[in-house]
This record gives C-alpha cells, structure tokens and sequence, in this order.
C-alpha cells in the first residue's frame, strides 16, 4: 500500500484584489506502507496546505492524490487528521471525545464505549475518562486527539505540527509515545512540524520543502536504529544540512519580500 501525490499544485484567489498567490507548485511525493516521513519547509509554505489537499479539506488544487492506485477525492475514513490544537470538544469529556468517530458512524453505544475505553488503558489514560479537556494537560489532550484518530482505523495518519504548543520535555514525551504507537501499529505517518530535531528523531524519511511556491527540494532518508541518540554525530549532521537548506530558503524569501521596497526607493 502506498500513498501518491501527482502534480500536487495549488493557489488561493486573492479576492477582491484579483488574481491568485500560488502555495504548491508540482508536488510528487510516493510514501510506502508503514513509513513515518516528516514535512519541512519554511514558515507559510503550504505544508498544511499540503496535508489538508490529502486528507480531503481542500477541493480546488491540481494533481491527484492516489492510495493504492485509487484516486482520492474528497474526505475518507482511511485517512485521518491530527491537528496541533487538539480540536476536542468541551462539553466532551475524555471517553465521550474518543468514541465521537464511531458514534458519527452509528455504532452501539455498547461497542464504542469499549474500544475507547481500550485506548483510555493502551495510551496510560486509565482513571481520566470522565475528565473534560479543561481539566487534562496538554499532552494528555494531544493523546486524546490520537486516540480518537486511530480509534477510526485509518490507513494513513496526517499530522500537522501535533506537538508545537508543548513544552520541551512533554514534546519528547510524545515524541516518544507516539513512535510506541507507530511501532505497535505499523500505519503511514504523514507528519508536518517546524522542528528539525523532532523530524530527524521521528522520521524514516525527510522531505524539505522550497519557499513558497513549495515544490520538493530533498529528501533524506533517515536508517538509524531506534531509539535514536538526540545528540548523537549522524543525527546532528542530517540536521544541520536541513537547517542549511532552510535557512538559505529563508534567505530568498526574505530577499523576494524586500525587492519590490529596494526598486520603489531607488526609483
């Protein structure tokens, strides 16, 4: 099984003002059965973009995204999404947001409130499932969110930035949790962060991004055991050529913003 993007482009109209601003530019991406590949490219790429065309959120773009030789079209149960603001309901508690997929789909009050409780013991949640999200910690919510993504059984996970608004240590933390999850289960992880070091600890492979327009710069492919030494002299050479590559996109970014300016004063 595996997970296509043909001549992935897309632009957003730019309203009242006309035209459009291109955000993807001819993506070809092939990931395999049971990969875990991160997405990075410089801030405002349209690595989200990217991920909201294949999970099916974004209907106007060019190219096809194939799964099995399926063309994709619109949302499907075999593709889910994790967002990096959890997305929970508040009136839900813990038990009540997990089950919410299965409830969606009609199925017995009885059947879905074991699995999630099975999730609640797998993840190391037992004791919490009538708390609301207000009352969890932020890595307890983004476990929670996981949850009721895989309790769906999709073929392919889509993550966008999941853990970017914790903490250092609690980031580690389910970095660490979630290649557990991964491991055990063997699903394609499709994983969109900022973070370099996050990337080359998680990832089989790497793909860097262009400035946007974003078209696919380099990939790299990650063959280190696991569990990875953070510090380790191959993971921080993988991670500096990354942060080469991103920087030098920033650089021609910031000299694409500033051009118009330098011409308009020197006219």
């Amino acid at each position: 099984m595996c997970l296509e993007l043909v001549g992935l482009s897309k632009a957003f109209n730019n309203g009242k003002q006309g035209g459009a601003t291109p955000v993807l530019a001819a993506v070809n991406l092939r990931i395999e059965r049971g990969q875990f590949v991160s997405i990075v490219g410089p801030s405002g790429c349209g690595k989200s973009t990217l991920l909201r065309i294949i999970s099916g959120l974004e209907s106007s773009f060019e190219g096809d995204v194939i799964l099995e030789g399926r063309r994709i079209t619109g949302t499907s149960q075999e593709i889910g999404l994790v967002f990096q603001q959890y997305a929970l309901f508040p009136w839900r508690t813990m038990l009540e947001n997990i089950e919410m997929g299965l409830e969606i789909m009609g199925v017995s009050k009885e059947e879905r409130r074991a699995l999630a409780r099975e999730y609640i013991r797998a993840f190391g949640m037992s004791g919490a499932e009538d708390r609301y999200p207000s009352q969890l910690s932020g890595g307890m919510q983004q476990r929670v969110a996981i949850a009721r993504t895989l309790i769906m059984k999709p073929r392919i996970i889509l993550m966008d930035e999941p853990f970017g608004s914790l903490d250092s240590q609690t980031r580690n933390d389910m970095q660490e949790f979630l290649l557990q999850v991964w491991q055990e289960r063997n699903e394609t992880i499709v994983f969109v962060t900022h973070n370099v070091d996050e990337a080359v600890f998680l990832s089989d492979r790497i793909v860097v991004l262009s400035r946007r327009p974003a078209s696919i710069l380099k990939h790299f492919e990650i063959n280190f055991a696991r569990p990875r030494d953070r510090t380790a002299r191959e993971v921080n050479e993988v991670r500096h050529e990354v942060i080469n590559i991103l920087r030098e996109q920033r650089r021609e970014q910031d000299t694409w913003i500033t051009r118009p300016h330098v011409e308009a004063a020197g006219s």
